[in-house]
């Protein structure tokens, strides 16, 4: 039983572990192997002491496992154990730890079932590579065109009057139907301020109106408020990228994630009025959470449920062209001006919760591949490209994050800015050239969150981005930073959406192009007044800790890091120490 409640709480609890927190998944007696880096480096149950699981015993119990489900795949019995672990190793309540296995349950043995995981392969990933080979998540490259990259031309200053376009990004609403004030902020459930949080002890106060300090996600109505305020605002177009229902993902069904697009969409249509918006998908769109089967998946258990809805949805702002993809594989392209295209891409085909990547996590959808004809027509029609999408590039799979990579290489005269969400922080992640990794060529702009999860005040942001006119680069020239301070908002009485600080202003900065944010990354290292600032921003304004030593290298480690898993993007930064221990260490900070 006890070898078997290890194998299940990895396999199965450990796809919970990036919604309910990381203590959620280091209480699996371990670090769970599915988030280890390679097979060679990660024996877990050698290191865990708890069983003597040899190679052998392995095979045998994986071998049992495969054919049971294969004759039954409908069999409760996992689920069960994993069940009785979760309570019996107190990960979260009894409620949730019943209501998340019976979530996961269906669409993670589907996955296993689907998959062409074999036992050798899982127990070369559980034991080491000396039983087995795992290469689920293998090598795979993205053919590029045979056409010559064009010689790049830095990006310049536009003239002092050219015109400037104004780009509002919101990102990360996570909306709560079940907000409750006066209810506990600070409970024992993955999610607190509402109504199933109880009510907090006498000494201490309850949610307040317009959020909270605490796990806990927005009341409608400070949504409503933001958007009411970004009325009096001016901007040409919205990017928004994702994430739209509550961190309640234990307990969601498919009506409950229909209802909270179409409520959030129709508010913004409501308030926005005219504006173009280009959403683009969250993680948590999905129910069970980080669930975006490859679009061969078909019935039930794909996500046409979803792509539909938000097909239907966003109809108003998206051409039929746009809508077609949209509904195959939750991307799509769109002209957004004369000389700039958009390309949103579902960045849940790199994302390592997506357990339906067992099934097949070869460029997913065929995703990269289509981006890169995207990108070669857009170079042959002299436009610019815009990406936007909800995970950041260097949060993604390692295989997936390093073509990426290469494909922006090949694009930089064409991609003129990136545009992410997710880590409900304010970041952002610079790519270099691949043969020296020294020149920087392009940004990934990392947007604050709507939300206040965690301990942070509700934010949103506006890029100056340079057009519309005829050779206009379309890059990013600054942008500012905007928050609902809820300690002001309290003692005041009512909410007033604040600028918080302008980017190049904040830091000193000439422009915002990537040369700049690479001397940037550089200015940090030198000057400590400099980066606790920098620290102090990228919490929305609410922190009073700093960051020193370990920290320090991990946040800067970060900005470097566009490319997933890469030591030498950091190797004048870890003085001794193991990267893969920043990585940890940085890991362990960004679970949202």
């Amino acid at each position: 039983m006890a070898v078997r409640s290890l194998l299940l709480c990895c396999l199965g609890l450990g796809f919970l572990s990036s919604s309910l927190g990381p203590g959620f998944l280091s209480s699996c007696l371990g670090p769970c192997p599915l988030d280890a880096a390679p097979a060679a480096e990660s024996a877990p149950f050698h290191r865990l002491g708890r069983a003597n699981f040899t190679c052998w015993t392995c095979r045998a119990l994986f071998t049992a496992l495969d054919f049971a489900l294969q004759l039954k795949p409908g069999t409760d019995e996992m689920g069960f154990v994993a069940m009785e672990l979760c309570i019996h190793l107190k990960l979260a309540s009894q409620n949730i730890c019943v209501q998340a296995i019976e979530l996961f349950e269906h669409d993670v043995i589907s996955a296993w079932v689907n998959s062409i995981l074999k036992p050798s392969e899982i127990c070369g990933l559980l034991v080491g590579s000396d039983c087995g080979h795992w290469d689920i998540y293998s090598n795979w490259s993205v053919a590029l065109p045979s056409t010559p990259k064009p010689p790049v031309v830095p990006p310049k200053p536009p003239h002092p009057e050219a015109p400037i376009t104004r780009v509002l990004s919101l990102t990360d609403v996570h909306w709560d139907k079940d907000y409750t004030v006066g209810s506990n902020p600070n409970c024992r459930d993955p999610l607190c301020c509402r109504s199933g949080s109880g009510m907090p002890p006498s000494h201490q106060r309850g949610a307040r109106r317009w959020g909270e300090y605490s796990k806990c996600d927005l009341p409608l109505r400070t949504i409503e408020n933001l958007l009411q305020h970004l009325q009096s605002q001016h901007y040409d177009v919205v990017y928004w990228t994702g994430d739209i229902p509550a961190h309640n993902v234990w307990h969601q069904t498919r009506g409950d994630q229909v209802l909270a697009l179409n409520t959030i969409t129709q508010l913004i249509r409501r308030y926005l009025g005219n504006a173009t918006v280009y959403p683009s998908v969250g993680n948590h769109e999905s129910t069970p959470v980080n669930s975006f089967p490859p679009p061969f998946i078909h019935g039930n258990d794909s996500s046409a449920w979803l792509y539909s809805a938000m097909a239907q949805a966003w109809k108003p702002w998206l051409h039929q062209s746009a809508l077609d993809t949209l509904r195959r594989g939750g991307f799509y392209t769109a002209k957004v001006q004369s000389g700039l295209r958009l390309v949103s891409l579902n960045m849940n085909f790199c994302s390592h919760e997506n357990f339906w990547l067992l099934v097949n996590s070869t460029d997913p959808a065929d995703q990269l591949h289509w981006l890169v004809n995207v990108l070669q027509e857009a170079e042959q029609c002299g436009e610019k490209v815009h990406i936007i999408g909800h995970i950041p590039p260097g949060l993604c799979m390692k295989v997936w994050s390093w073509n990426y990579y290469r494909i922006v290489n090949r694009y930089e005269g064409t991609i003129a800015a990136q545009f992410f969400g997710h880590t409900h922080v304010d970041e952002f992640e610079v790519f270099y050239d691949e043969e020296t990794l020294s020149r920087p060529l392009s940004v990934a702009f990392i947007a604050p969150s709507v939300t206040t999860y965690i301990n942070l005040n509700p934010g949103y942001r506006i890029y100056q981005v340079d057009g519309n006119y005829p050779g206009s680069s379309w890059a990013v020239l600054d942008h500012e930073t905007y928050i609902l301070n809820l300690t002001q908002a309290y003692v005041s009485g009512r909410p007033s959406w604040t600028l918080l600080y302008r980017l190049r202003e904040a830091f000193s900065m000439n422009w915002s192009f990537p040369a700049d944010f690479d001397d940037l990354i550089t200015r940090f290292q030198k000057h400590e007044h400099l980066f606790q600032l920098y620290w102090f921003l990228y919490h929305k304004g609410h922190t009073s800790e700093l960051c020193r030593d370990t920290c320090k290298t991990a946040v800067i480690c970060a900005l470097r890091t566009g490319r997933s898993d890469d030591p030498k993007l950091c190797r004048d930064l870890l003085e001794g120490l193991e990267y893969r221990h920043v990585q940890r260490f940085w890991k362990l900070r960004r679970m949202c």
